[in-house]
């Protein structure tokens, strides 16, 4: 399984992971506080490199009722 997007708490237009998704026309938010904390481990997002900002999707359930 491959990226399709990139988010990093440091950096800006210039850095070698916004490059790298310019190339690979993936979209990138940049230089985002405190991305780690906030984004959960596994949780799924949207990234809106055009517009600059990251939405948080909501979890599906599972058939068996636990959250993934």
């Amino acid at each position: 399984m491959g990226i399709a997007g990139l988010v990093t708490e440091v950096g800006g237009l210039m850095t070698h992971g916004a490059v790298i998704a310019r190339e690979y026309g993936l979209p990138a938010v940049v230089g985002v506080p405190g991305a780690t904390r906030l984004i959960p481990d596994g949780h799924h997002i949207r990234v809106h490199g055009t517009d600059g900002h990251i939405e948080l999707l909501p979890t599906p359930e599972r058939a068996d009722g636990i959250d993934t």
